[in-house]
């Protein structure tokens, strides 16, 4: 489903990604770990195509550079940093489900089960949202759409506790057919639902083995 070979990623000469190797099989979910700096934001960055670099990145078998569109019809992402969008909340919902063809009701449905009242905020532009209220809404759009791969950085950073453990019961419902990156600093809370741990240091994977509580 995810396939990476000899990554490299430079920015102004500083190595940020130095030779990563990695695939992620369907079905599998994986927890990327590492401190800040390791490369791991970068590396989810170069599967949604945003970065060139050198070496191969394949998701679903095609190059997310060369072909973008239909990568990111089969991506679900979840960003660590929510973007300055203008838009009013009920206008990015309505956008978001019509680029993948499913009901606005589902991602409201989701968001409203993770806490947020869309009803209260639908005329707010996205970045006037409190940070609690732009991730439960990212993490709407996500999870209402019907697709293969999930790719999450630090998705749970800004939830309540309460809003959290919607969050990853959520995250089980979709555990039987869907491929899942997600990077993340509190690996005790995915513990139930991973499959894998891949730890990055300083641009590379320096661990990876299986997850057998989540197996």
């Amino acid at each position: 489903m995810i396939l990476i070979e000899n990554l490299i990623k430079t920015f102004r000469r500083a190595r940020v990604l130095d030779g990563i190797g990695l695939s992620v099989e369907t079905g599998e979910r994986v927890a990327l770990i590492g401190s800040n700096g390791a490369g791991k934001t970068t590396l989810i960055r170069c599967l949604l195509g945003e970065y060139a670099c050198d070496g191969v990145v394949r998701v679903t078998g095609l190059d997310p550079r060369k072909h973008r569109c239909e990568v990111l019809r089969q991506i679900g992402f979840v960003p660590q940093l929510p973007p300055p969008l203008k838009m009013p909340v009920g206008q990015l919902i309505e956008f978001s489900a019509s680029l993948c063809g499913v009901a606005p009701a589902r991602m409201i449905g989701i968001a409203e089960e993770l806490g947020l009242s869309v009803a209260a905020v639908r005329s707010r532009q996205f970045l006037r949202l409190s940070g609690g209220m732009k991730q439960k809404l990212l993490i709407a759009i996500a999870l209402g759409r019907d697709t293969r791969v999930l790719l999450m950085d630090e998705p749970a950073a800004n939830l309540d506790p309460e809003a959290r453990k919607i969050f990853f019961d959520l995250l089980a419902q979709r555990q039987e057919n869907t491929t899942m990156l997600v990077s993340c600093h509190r690996l005790s809370e995915m513990s139930a639902i991973i499959t894998r741990v891949v730890e990055m240091d300083l641009g590379r994977v320096v661990v990876d083995h299986p997850n057998r509580e989540g197996a």
